[in-house]
């Protein structure tokens, strides 16, 4: 991508997802700068081995003072040369495209990209909020080249209805030399109790703890919970008392990526990909992170028959998909599970190619590419 600079924006420097794209862009030889606001106390210093502006500092569920900072940002004159002069601008959600779309009016011929890997549950709803940021997001979404997305659930049920054009870019880990996914000599599984079921990553789900915490405890043994990531302790106050409470349930921490991986995932047999935050929106739409990083390693999936991750597993034939309600239909599956049934599944999991859940070397420069490909504005954009 020689003389095409791209500046990244990001609506939080600290967030493992930018800093896999960022990584990712960097890998494929992209000239790059990254921007944003920042969720954490302090600033964040450094974003994949780039030194980010940093925008500030905005919150989590405080959407007043979110619109507030990007207002700012949209209306105060550019501060930094280096942002006025990129030639792509990738924003990631729609606060930063607000955002990205003001630096794109600032200068002729840009190219806007637009970073969607979640849609939040305000865009779903039918208030008068949710059908205002529809529009808002449908007028900047005219002024993007692209837009990029996650899961073919999202472009399925939403992302359809513009016309802008689509990029799938999955969730997946990203191990450029395909280290991490290598097959080892890996000890086997024990093929039987206790089973163990790994939960990582953000854990914001209050339903499925709660599912979980009650099949532990039901089981009598056989079934042990291990959860790893960062738990959400606005979304679970409770969390840790759940936890130290539940016998069969254990919580390791933080961990981190790609490195952390095999240890935590060849330890568990299976992977809970089923997700209720947004029951009914964003999680019947998402392919989780867990979901790539359980299928790198073997780990079985358990999903939800009735959205998107268990009809993509179905089509993958892999995993196990359950149907609602789960409090009766988990205990049931665990209870005739055996040895044999789950060497099954782990051999349809280990068959799974390794390109199904990692990004390598390549698919940076093909992202690097693509995204040199895009064709500039016949003219400058206008924001308004």
């Amino acid at each position: 991508m020689t003389g095409r600079k791209i500046i990244y924006l990001a609506h939080d420097l600290a967030d493992a997802a930018v800093h896999k794209r960022v990584a990712m862009l960097r890998d494929g030889g992209a000239d790059l700068a990254v921007a944003g606001f920042r969720r954490t106390p302090g600033p964040v210093r450094d974003v994949a081995g780039l030194a980010p502006v940093d925008f500030g500092r905005t919150y989590d569920g405080r959407f007043a003072q979110r619109i507030m900072a990007v207002l700012r940002h949209i209306l105060l004159p550019l501060h930094n040369a280096a942002l006025a002069q990129a030639d792509v601008i990738i924003a990631r959600n729609l606060e930063m495209l607000a955002i990205g779309a003001r630096y794109a009016a600032a200068r002729p011929h840009p190219v806007l990209v637009y970073e969607s890997l979640d849609i939040h549950r305000l865009l779903l709803g039918k208030c008068v909020a949710g059908r205002l940021l529809r529009r808002i997001e449908a007028w900047l979404t005219t002024k993007a080249a692209a837009l990029i997305t996650s899961s073919p659930g999202f472009i399925e049920a939403y992302f359809s209805r513009y016309a802008t054009p689509v990029r799938l870019l999955e969730n997946k880990v990203y191990d450029p030399q395909g280290k991490i996914a290598a097959k080892k000599a890996w000890p086997p599984r024990p093929a039987g109790p206790p089973w163990k079921i790994g939960w990582s990553g953000v854990i914001r789900c209050r339903k499925s703890l709660m599912i979980l915490a009650d099949l532990a405890r039901r089981s009598n043994g056989r079934i042990e919970v291990v959860i790893r990531g960062k738990p959400a302790l606005d979304q679970i106050p409770d969390f840790h008392d759940v936890v130290s409470r539940t016998p069969g349930m254990s919580f390791g921490g933080a961990y981190k990526s790609p490195d952390d991986l095999p240890a935590i995932y060849r330890d568990v047999h299976f992977v809970w990909a089923v997700d209720f935050y947004e029951e009914g929106g964003n999680s019947a739409l998402l392919l989780p992170n867990r979901l790539y990083e359980g299928g790198l390693f073997d780990a079985v999936p358990i999903a939800l028959k009735t959205v998107f991750t268990g009809r993509f597993l179905e089509r993958l034939q892999v995993g196990v998909t359950l149907a609602e309600p789960l409090r009766e239909s988990l205990p049931r599956f665990f209870d005739t599970l055996t040895a044999d049934g789950y060497r099954v599944l782990e051999k349809r999991a280990a068959q799974t190619p390794r390109a199904q859940w990692r990004h390598d070397k390549r698919d940076c420069l093909s992202l690097v590419d693509y995204l040199a490909s895009l064709p500039r504005p016949v003219k400058e954009l206008a924001y308004a």
